[in-house]
C-alpha cells in the first residue's frame, strides 16, 4: 500500500500526455490536464510546475500493452518517459496496465457528450484518470 497522499498519473502518448491527480486516502482520481508534446518531447517545464503545485509522493505511468499482455513499440516509449520522470524528479514511479483505457475514455465521452463532441485532449485526460483510478484500487488494500 502506498503512503497516504497525492499521486499523479500519466497517459503517455507521442503527441499528448494526459495527467490525472489521485488521493490514496479516498482512493479516487480525477483528470487534471492534457499536455501537448513539443517537437515530440514532453513539456518538462509544465510537468515540473504540476509537481511543484501538487507535491505528489508517487507517480504512475500507464503501460500500453497488446490485449494478450505482450509489449508493443509504445511500451518502450512509456517506459522511457517513466525513467525520465524518475531521473528528473527523484520520485518513485509505478506502472499501470492501460489496455483499452483510451477506448473506454472515448466511449464514456461519447455517451456523455455525444460522438465527436469533445476534444482529443479530453480523451487523454480521462484515460489518465481511468489508469490512475485502476492503480489506486489495486494498490490501496
Amino acid at each position: 500500500m502506498p503512503d497516504a497522499g497525492c499521486i499523479l498519473g500519466f497517459d503517455y502518448g507521442t503527441r499528448r500526455i494526459g495527467i490525472a491527480i489521485g488521493e490514496t486516502l479516498t482512493c479516487t482520481a480525477r483528470g487534471l490536464t492534457t499536455l501537448q508534446n513539443r517537437n515530440g518531447r514532453p513539456d518538462w517545464n509544465t510537468i515540473h510546475e504540476l509537481l511543484a503545485e501538487w507535491r505528489p509522493n508517487q507517480l504512475v505511468v500507464g503501460l500500453p500493452l497488446h490485449l494478450d499482455g505482450e509489449e508493443q513499440p509504445m511500451t518502450r516509449s512509456a517506459r522511457r518517459f517513466a525513467n525520465q520522470l524518475r531521473g528528473r524528479f527523484g520520485l518513485p514511479v509505478s506502472y499501470a496496465d492501460e489496455r483499452l483505457s483510451s477506448q473506454e475514455a472515448e466511449q464514456i465521452l461519447a455517451e456523455t457528450h455525444g460522438t465527436g463532441q469533445y476534444h482529443k485532449q479530453a480523451i487523454d485526460k480521462l484515460a489518465a484518470q481511468l489508469i490512475l483510478q485502476s492503480w489506486l484500487e489495486q494498490n490501496n488494500r
